[in-house]
């Protein structure tokens, strides 16, 4: 079967997409459009896109002065800051929610499945609001959220609780994606680094006061999830406000009135057939299916086949396992030979500049899923921390690199150039790990060596996270903009769901052994109790008793190899950004305003690529991409 037509097309370049849009506006007909079927209605699509994107800017508009995008930034801002004490609190709340089903180890099966539904609804909600709009699909994330927060916090078992962080993450990343590509539709690219930091922004107050929060909510886990059911909606109501209030200045001021007797492709299809091209080949439902299986049953088994009895063997792991990677090569099939609407779009994969960002985003989250999955539960156990203590100390890493981020973007908005300060920031993640390997529990230097670690590994972040992600958008143009943003931002949950799988495991498989080992003289409930129920057991053994101290030396045992394998993978990273361009970053909203033939940047200009590799490349010149 031959491969159906693509939309994205890399031969339909701007010039004719600009005919299109003018042809429509006045009133002509497009002449140059093949009689061929499938022509016409890559041509209608096309057409489409274009004026979707024209009424975004010109919507956009409408707040240009420096008040209105001040009270937008703001309303972002707040949403951010409600989903982030949120996410700071229930990370803490999902541990003893976990240990009072006393399945502690379970947390990296949860944050794994979060991660595999994340990265599926990052594509799908950035499709969606290419079709429906933006504020849509704000509006049904908001839903996604509060719903499944309410079923997290009735749940009486793990069971429970895991289905409804599979909403509550799904509305979360709805909400995220859709900030994020607001910010890029307000923003130019040289300034685009500092305001997307907006949403970190309210990590800098979050830190200090989250573990006031967890301490004043106590054992009262429940309750401390359900109040999130009303406050986040409740924040999203002053950007939805700016949302419907710019759509009405831009209709009122006859911007869009060229729009109103216009019929999208969609809108002439009958209702089967709108099902068939929305859901079943513009979203590509199909290839986000096989991808959520294939990594779910690949990644999810790793987390449950240890614990006390290894499960390997059995059918229920091993069947997940070998159903994961049978679907695997259909899932490549699919997307190579027969997707309409493939998840990644080849031709966009085939510049360095985009094809390198996304293993970035992969890795940083596995690297820091390594040492974090478990941080919260080591620094109460191994290092004797408070309840509020060990909460900031587990937020250190976003505070540190949302305060260091602020200063980063204003550096690059003057430099304009990305490359050296990823190279940089990987460098001092690796050192952080470095740290973290020391410093793991036992004694009170342990306590100084993390938090200094966390700094250290927070302020690398913002060396390379955000700016990577900004690196890749200055390689594509406005078009383009919202897929390679969800499926940059889709990486990260891909390498949160395999640093979970991977953590879990480790996690799983070796401490029951080091416990049994440690505890041998104890009855098999008081070595369940001290893996399954860790804040219970120290409640009974403090500090200063023995059985605490061997607990203590198993997870600094445990902690040293989740560290060590973050480590490792720390260099991959670096070579990864040694391909990423380093293009300048221009004062326009994206690239389709400085070159207009192409869908990517391939310009040459990058210093430190050329310096590497330009000598062994004798074919390279001034307007050939590398």
């Amino acid at each position: 079967m031959e491969k159906p037509e693509d939309n994205t097309d890399p031969s339909l370049d701007h010039n004719s997409m600009k005919n299109a849009s003018s042809n429509f506006e006045n009133n002509e007909p497009n002449n140059t459009i093949s009689i061929n079927e499938d022509v016409i209605t890559k041509n209608k699509r096309l057409q489409d896109k274009i004026i979707g994107v024209e009424k975004i800017e010109i919507i956009s508009e409408q707040y240009n002065g420096v008040v209105s995008r001040f009270i937008i930034f703001f309303a972002i801002f707040l949403v951010a800051y409600a989903y982030g004490l949120d996410s700071t609190i229930r990370g803490v709340l999902t541990a003893y929610a976990t240990s009072s089903y006393s399945s502690h180890a379970l947390i990296s099966t949860i944050n794994c499945i979060n991660s595999v539904i994340a990265a599926a609804g990052q594509i799908c909600f950035a499709r969606l609001s290419d079709i429906f709009g933006r504020t849509e699909i704000l509006i049904v994330s908001a839903i996604f959220y509060s719903v499944g927060t309410l079923i997290q916090s009735q749940a009486y078992d793990i069971q429970r609780y895991a289905a409804g962080s599979v909403f509550y993450k799904l509305g979360m990343t709805g909400i995220m994606l859709m900030i994020e590509i607001l910010i890029s539709d307000l923003s130019n690219l040289n300034w685009r680094l500092l305001l997307t930091w907006i949403p970190a922004y309210p990590f800098i107050i979050n830190t200090w006061i989250g573990g006031d929060v967890t301490a004043a909510i106590g054992d009262d886990w429940s309750w401390g999830i359900a109040m999130w059911t009303f406050i986040f909606p409740l924040s999203c109501l002053p950007l939805l406000f700016c949302l419907y209030h710019m759509n009405y200045l831009a209709k009122k001021s006859g911007k869009l009135d060229k729009y109103k007797n216009f019929k999208t492709y969609y809108q002439s299809l009958s209702w089967k057939d709108y099902i068939v091209e929305i859901i079943f080949w513009e979203l590509d439902i199909l290839g986000l299916i096989l991808i959520t299986l294939v990594l779910g049953l690949i990644l999810v088994p790793f987390t449950l086949a240890g614990g006390e009895n290894t499960q390997w063997q059995k059918a229920k792991i091993i069947v997940p396992e070998v159903l994961g990677w049978c679907l695997l090569p259909f899932f490549i099939i699919w997307e190579t030979k027969y997707s309409k609407f493939p998840l990644i779009p080849g031709h966009l994969m085939r510049d360095r500049g985009v094809w390198s960002a996304f293993p970035i985003a992969v890795l940083v989250n596995f690297t820091w899923y390594m040492q974090g999955d478990y941080l919260y539960t080591v620094l109460v156990v191994a290092v004797n921390e408070s309840v509020k203590a060990a909460t900031r100390i587990s937020s250190l890493y976003s505070f540190t690199s949302v305060i260091s981020g602020f200063f980063v973007g204003l550096l690059v908005s003057r430099i304009r150039r990305t490359k050296g300060f990823i190279i940089f920031g990987i460098a001092t993640f690796f050192i952080a790990f470095g740290l973290l390997i020391q410093y793991r529990g036992g004694s009170r230097v342990s306590h100084s060596g993390i938090i200094g670690a966390q700094c250290l590994l927070g302020f690398g972040s913002s060396f390379f996270t955000y700016v990577v992600q900004a690196s890749l958008q200055s390689c594509t143009n406005h078009k383009h903009m919202a897929v390679v943003t969800s499926v940059y931002l889709a990486s990260y949950n891909v390498g949160s769901a395999i640093g979970s799988a991977i953590s879990g495991a480790i996690w799983t498989q070796l401490l029951p052994k080091q416990i049994s080992k440690k505890f041998s003289d104890y009855d098999a409930e008081f070595r369940s109790i001290a893996y399954g129920s860790p804040f219970t057991f120290i409640l009974t053994y403090t500090w200063e008793t023995s059985e605490r101290r061997m607990l203590v030396q198993t997870y600094r045992y445990i902690q040293k190899i989740l560290c060590t394998v973050g480590l490792v993978f720390c260099i991959p990273m670096i070579v990864f950004s040694i391909f990423l361009r380093d293009h300048k970053l221009e004062s326009k909203q994206s690239l389709d305003e400085i070159e207009e033939k192409q869908a990517t940047g391939k310009s040459n200009d990058d210093p430190i690529y050329n310096f590497l590799f330009g000598r062994f490349l004798n074919n390279q010149t001034n307007n050939t991409p590398v």
